[in-house]
């Protein structure tokens, strides 16, 4: 291993990855050449939570390549943000995202979308709230 590089699961002991070049297989190679996750284009934001699901099969991994199956184990423990998977699995965000989609046709991982801005309570209230529980 490199000094101050991280080796990814997916990495460890892989004949896809030589220490001193980096990955022997391109982002566009992993995804196929798509830049959009899923026919719908579905946009995974950097906080999206994705977490298996659990009316998944259970350990049939045979249709997933290398990185699909890095995403899913790192899932396994619990629910990720897609920056996380993105650092977990040292690839590019936008090639997770793209996986992430796969994986989502697939029924494999469930997606937790933020709440937009607009839904959040007014800044107001939780200082009053706060105020309140201080006196109390």
């Amino acid at each position: 291993m490199t000094e101050g590089r991280r080796e990814a699961p997916h990495e460890r002991g892989s004949q896809w990855y030589d220490n001193e070049a980096g990955p022997l297989v391109r982002p566009y190679a992993m995804t196929g050449g798509r830049t959009r996750s899923g026919p719908a284009g579905v946009r995974f934001d950097l906080i999206a939570l994705v977490s298996l699901d659990p009316a998944a099969p259970g350990d049939d991994d045979v249709g997933l390549g290398p990185e699909h199956r890095c995403l899913v184990d790192l899932c396994r423990p619990e629910t990720q943000s897609v920056a996380e998977l993105a650092a977990g699995a040292d690839l590019p965000v936008g090639v997770v995202r793209v996986l992430l989609g796969d994986l989502l046709e697939l029924g494999r991982v469930t997606v937790s979308r933020p709440v937009p801005p607009a839904q959040l309570p007014d800044e107001r209230i939780l200082r009053e709230v706060i105020e309140g529980l201080r006196a109390l």
